[in-house]
């Protein structure tokens, strides 16, 4: 377990230590709050308000089987960040199932009419917004890279020979940490390096790049609902 993730299950009975946790990671919530709302934040906003009470709860959440407590506790600044941006009537943005993104397997043609209808009954206001939160938090994730969620559906691959290709190049990208890292760094695929590690056409990585991206950004990330959804690409990290 990091030093980190020991501080901050030692910050949730000492309050001395949770006092100074949020101090030190004042920058860290500024960051994440500029970053979910789309516009630089300060401590007179209320979007730090709201913040720093997502950080407090990831700290009082957070268990060591969740990974990194920073992924964590930024996916909860998002969300919280993005139930006020829609509760204050600024954040409106519509969601709908966009489900040629999560093939059901190497075999589909087409999504199943089953899975159309699960992301569907998912996704509307009256269920359990896990998922919809993922996909907002995920929205603001690719907008770093110059593309929204809802791009996906466009340049996602169809014929089976490209879905194999593009999962080759998400584990290339996910078992190399120095090339990931790069990703996030840039913001910019290493076209060349795939292509060196795993031989796949250069036409292919430029042409499904957003979907490349995208999918390492959520088997990477806190993205668990959405990580189901691509199974066909853990096959292909298992190799």
């Amino acid at each position: 377990m990091a030093d980190l993730e020991k501080i901050v299950l030692e910050a949730k009975t000492d309050d001395g230590k949770l006092e100074t946790l949020i101090e030190q990671s004042a920058s860290f919530i500024l960051k994440c709050a500029s970053s979910a709302s789309r516009h630089p934040v300060s401590k007179s906003d209320d979007e730090w308000s709201v913040a720093l009470a997502a950080f407090f709860q990831a700290i009082h959440d957070f268990r060591p089987e969740r990974g990194r407590f920073l992924s964590f506790a930024e996916l909860v600044i998002r969300r919280r960040l993005a139930d006020y941006f829609k509760n204050q009537m600024r954040y409106r943005a519509e969601i709908q199932a966009a489900p040629e993104i999560f093939e059901s397997g190497p075999l589909s043609r087409s999504p199943q009419p089953a899975l159309q209808a699960s992301v569907s009954k998912k996704l509307s206001v009256d269920e359990p917004e896990d998922l919809r939160l993922e996909i907002e938090a995920a929205d603001m994730a690719f907008s770093r890279y110059g593309f929204s969620f809802f791009d996906l559906a466009a340049c996602s691959p169809k014929a089976q020979k490209t879905k194999t290709a593009c999962a080759k190049a998400v584990a290339c990208l996910l078992k190399n940490p120095a090339l990931l890292s790069g990703l996030h760094a840039s913001g910019q695929l290493p076209i060349k390096a795939i292509e060196k590690a795993t031989r796949i056409p250069r036409k292919i990585l430029d042409r499904h790049r957003k979907y490349i991206i995208a999918a390492a950004e959520i088997l990477s990330g806190e993205y668990p609902g959405l990580a189901e959804y691509m199974w066909f690409i853990r096959k292909e990290l298992d190799r």
